[in-house]
């Protein structure tokens, strides 16, 4: 069972909610700006909330036991449009974990807009990947609420899903964007825009900015030098060489040096390739630069995998990306619950 609400879940009359026992799965972000009060504050008042799900460092950590009993979860964290988010993982292994329950409780998910907006990057998983790796784009292009409509269809979910719409949100209309940040390492409003290849330098060993006040827009490392020439740059994106000492994260407490890439105003960043790019101008300039293995794993695709090995030209994965992307915008699109659809980046 599938439904989208469009009043708030505090005002919804289901019994699961204004007679159950409901679990609140959430990070910080989930503050009402309204009323002043976090979400589970609100089922706490009601003498509702069973169980609080919240971040312990990178994840929001939970057992299957721990969802036994419950009527309804409601889930309200605040995605980027990347399939790597850990938080967004963990709804989606909350929703595995649900589904394997012989008494499931409901799934509302409060929905709030994408940040990185409806363009997409990349391409679906092949090959090996990740546990954990959704069957999405990398730069996906839905909200969280459609891509939880599209994994309950996959897996065949066996519990409700309602979606709350993000089109009710006071909060969003009365503060000024990124106010309240998803994550300790997303600080700003164009931090989705580089995450979905930025996140990839943290197999590598170097440093996407982790411990600076420009997360994944700012990469460096002991032995790169503060010198553009020959950088790969995209149209509409600036490189400013700095150095850097990262608080924390690889070269934590170790002067750096690298760039910060800068979007000119009105340019449409394809983060994924443009990493791969670097990474791959990086390991023909750098002996020092190392991959990880991790990386292929978490990247899922063999055919950025081989131009990362140094065995095919980028024009190679530039048609491949794009096919890639068409694909996905054709699956995609039968999960959207609103006007705007996802775009290719051209």
């Amino acid at each position: 069972m599938f439904s989208f609400r469009t009043t708030p879940v505090w005002e919804q009359p289901d019994k699961a909610l204004t007679e159950g026992r409901v679990g609140v799965f959430c990070t910080p972000s989930c503050w009402d700006a309204v009323s002043g009060r976090y979400l589970h504050e609100i089922f706490r008042e009601r003498g509702r909330l069973e169980k609080l799900f919240t971040p312990e460092g990178e994840h929001i950590p939970f057992l299957p036991e721990d969802l036994q009993g419950l009527d309804a979860i409601v889930v309200e964290i605040q995605d980027v449009g990347s399939r790597y988010f850990p938080y967004t993982v963990d709804v989606l292994r909350l929703m595995n974990a649900m589904n394997a329950l012989e008494e499931a409780p409901a799934l509302y998910v409060v929905d709030h807009p994408n940040p990185a907006g409806r363009e997409v990057e990349g391409t679906l998983p092949a090959g090996v990947s990740d546990q954990w790796t959704p069957s999405v784009a990398h730069r996906h292009g839905l909200t969280l609420g459609e891509l939880c409509y599209l994994y309950s269809v996959e897996i065949g979910a066996s519990f409700a899903l309602h979606v709350i719409s993000a089109e009710i949100a006071d909060t969003a209309r009365i503060l000024m964007p990124w106010t309240i940040p998803p994550a300790h390492d997303f600080p700003g409003v164009f931090t989705p825009y580089f995450y979905s290849g930025g996140s990839l330098w943290n197999d590598t060993n170097i440093s996407p900015g982790i411990g600076t006040k420009r997360p994944y827009e700012v990469i460096g490392a002991p032995f790169l030098k503060e010198d553009t020439a020959g950088v790969p740059l995209p149209e509409g994106v600036l490189a400013r060489p700095l150095s850097y000492m990262p608080v924390e994260g690889i070269h934590e407490g170790v002067l750096c040096h690298g760039f910060q890439f800068i979007l000119l105003p009105g340019a449409h960043y394809h983060s994924l390739l443009h990493t791969v790019r670097l990474m791959r101008w990086m390991a023909e300039r750098y002996s020092e630069f190392h991959i990880s293995d991790s990386l292929y794993g978490r990247l899922a695709d063999p055919v950025m995998e081989e131009y990362l090995r140094g065995n095919i030209t980028f024009d190679i994965v530039e048609e491949h990306v794009k096919e890639g992307e068409q694909k996905w915008i054709r699956k995609a699109k039968r999960f959207i619950l609103y006007d705007d659809q996802p775009i290719r980046i051209k």
